[in-house]
């Protein structure tokens, strides 16, 4: 199924009592926030302003713990034909330890705007085992990609 423009598909699925839901009136912006700010790596000192204009230019996914509270959340930026860059992904410290973050990352490409896409990527810095047990391996030359650092400190 495939949404006209300016609609939104709702993809959901459940494991276990969580919920993951692509609902943008569920997120909790406030805790997503304050967690990638705060607490992530590659993040820290992200404004509202910034977060805000990064989830309304992608696929917003998040993960609800059975009271309806957030409990992980990631986002993907993609041009729903054959790329995806799955980004932020996060699990809430006290839901970490379930394979919350590795099924969001595996059950997002089930999402039916995301079922023709071919190459999928993400960057981590501590977290590959989370990513294999969805299927993600090293790029299979490393050396073909590029990028633009934030500073010259990053070169």
């Amino acid at each position: 199924m495939m949404a006209k423009p300016g609609e939104t598909v709702i993809f959901e699925a459940r494991f276990a009592d969580y919920v993951l839901s692509t609902d943008r009136g569920r997120l909790d912006v406030a805790a997503i926030h304050a967690f990638l700010a705060n607490d992530s790596y590659w993040a820290q000192g992200l404004t509202l302003e910034q977060l805000q204009r990064a989830l309304d230019h992608s696929l917003v996914i998040g993960i609800y713990a059975p009271d309806g509270s957030l409990a992980g959340f990631g986002r993907v930026v993609t041009d729903y034909g054959m790329f995806a860059y799955l980004r932020d992904v996060f699990t809430l410290p006290i839901h970490r330890g379930k394979g919350l973050a590795s099924w969001l990352a595996s059950e997002i490409r089930n999402h039916p705007e995301l079922v023709t896409v071919t190459s999928w990527m993400l960057a981590t810095k501590d977290a590959h085992a989370v990513y294999e047990k969805a299927g993600y391996r090293p790029a299979p030359h490393p050396e073909n990609y590029m990028t633009v650092p934030k500073s010259r400190d990053d070169a």
